[in-house]
């Protein structure tokens, strides 16, 4: 069993007839012995008394194991929007995402008019040394169509194992006619962590995702921006974390733990008290404790959450951006065998404060709203904007400052997320802007760079990660 803390997206759920069959033979069998549990057993016994009609008497003949799959999902999905089952398939995709390497190509695609286009080839890669380019569209895969393809069961055809080779047809533009590529596969290492430096003093490291490799590729950038600016040269580093849907929980503790000497790094509470868990920083601080500006927004969301939650207990970062997305639950992903696996929300997560980010979020310390194009702001009304977050999410779990009021008798409304929008042109980036202007000292304040700044900051922390005193 894994614990592991995902982003807010879903997978498609599929799973077979047989293990759930064997989960109701199990279930009847121990019913006969534990009286206790009558009224649930008696409640499966509705469950097969629906079964059979419905396979009798459905208009059309079932796919007997839709109607379990559906059961099983109808279930997990009642529970909150995060708990899901997931098909053998479907978790082998789950690790492949979470591992970060696979067999494949290397390139970042999207699907345009039925046809899949190439976002960009990935560096020292099959596709790359191939000769694929941004704006490619791949027509064909082994002679065979895309269209009516979906974009990942286009993706799933061009992985593959290692050394065995596909054929793409390419529609290039101001090329007449389509042509074909061979491409061997490799290994393609996702990297999750995209770095540059801003001037001569000023790392910029941009963290999509927290996978097995985002912590060993965040050192790995740090060091190398050490030796091409000099580390007396760097005025501080900015941490990216906007859009970052989360990820492994063991990863966000690590990539939090590279910039803390001590104190905790978050907690981890289930049902029960014995199942509270804290992780702790160790010692070593591979910033040298240089200045450290994270940037969030509306789609920063759980392990984005943990880290930007910890720097700001500690006091160690500023935060700069806009409320992040409120995710603050922990999913352990079950192994079923043959059949799968099922995640399902097991614990609440929080910060080293005592904070529950849950269906709330981080404030930034700094509040810089970024500007939306004249385009998107006719496209999206500002009730739509409002509603991102996991307050929006039906069946989502509840804070727990939201539920001990409501006990009270007092009327809450959950609030948490933002706009997730960020320009492409980073002088078009206000949030960026402010950060570089902020380490480089060229504002003393949020209203020099026509931002805000969020009063309400957490108190500090003391070593041992307890609330420290007013």
């Amino acid at each position: 069993m894994r614990k592991t803390e995902f982003a807010f997206w879903t997978f498609l759920l599929m799973t077979g007839l047989a293990g759930a069959t064997t989960f109701l033979n199990v279930t009847r069998t121990y019913s006969a012995t534990t009286s206790s549990n009558s009224e649930l057993y008696r409640q499966l016994d509705l469950f097969g008394d629906v079964l059979e009609r419905v396979r009798s008497d459905y208009v059309e003949k079932p796919d007997d194991a839709m109607l379990i799959e559906s059961a099983i999902n109808g279930m997990l999905a009642a529970l909150d929007p995060h708990s899901s089952y997931l098909s053998k398939k479907n978790y082998q995709d789950m690790q492949v995402q979470t591992r970060g390497e696979f067999g494949g190509l290397g390139i970042e695609v999207t699907m345009e008019n039925g046809v899949v286009k190439v976002v960009s080839p990935i560096d020292d890669t099959p596709a790359a040394k191939a000769g694929l380019q941004a704006n490619d569209l791949i027509t064909h895969l082994d002679g065979e169509q895309i269209v009516g393809l979906t974009l990942e069961q286009a993706v799933e055809k061009m992985r593959g194992p290692v050394n065995t080779p596909i054929t793409l047809t390419i529609v290039r533009k101001d090329v007449d006619e389509p042509f074909d590529v061979k491409v061997t596969r490799d290994i393609i290492r996702i990297n999750a962590v995209k770095a540059h430096n801003e001037g001569k003093d000023i790392p910029y490291i941009k963290v999509t995702t927290f996978n097995e490799q985002t912590h060993a590729n965040l050192v790995k950038s740090i060091e190398k921006a050490k030796k091409e600016l000099g580390a007396e040269n760097i005025k501080g580093y900015i941490i990216d974390l906007r859009n970052n849907p989360g990820g492994l929980l063991d990863q966000a503790i690590a990539v939090s733990d590279d910039f803390l000497d001590r104190g905790a790094v978050v907690l981890t509470k289930g049902r029960n008290n014995e199942e509270t868990q804290r992780a702790q920083a160790h010692p070593g601080d591979i910033t040298d404790g240089k200045k450290i500006v994270v940037l969030i927004n509306g789609g920063s969301a759980s392990a984005s959450e943990i880290v930007a939650g910890a720097l700001q207990d500690h006091k160690r970062a500023t935060i700069v951006g806009t409320r992040s997305f409120g995710k603050g639950s922990v999913q352990t992903i079950i192994p079923l065998g043959a059949n799968g696996a099922i995640r399902l929300t097991t614990a609440r997560y929080y910060t080293p404060s005592n904070r529950s980010i849950q269906a709330k979020g981080i404030d930034p310390d700094i509040k810089v709203e970024q500007d939306l194009p004249d385009e998107l702001k006719q496209k999206m009304s500002a009730a739509a904007e409002r509603s991102r977050g996991e307050a929006s999410l039906r069946g989502h779990l509840k804070n727990p400052e939201t539920e001990d009021a409501e006990k009270e008798g007092k009327e809450v409304k959950e609030t948490s997320g933002s706009s997730a929008y960020v320009p492409k042109e980073p002088e078009k980036d206000t949030q960026l802007q402010y950060a570089l202007k902020f380490l480089r000292g060229e504002v003393t304040d949020a209203k020099t760079a026509g931002a805000t700044v969020d009063t309400t900051k957490p108190a500090g922390v003391e070593a041992d990660g307890e609330k420290a005193k007013n």
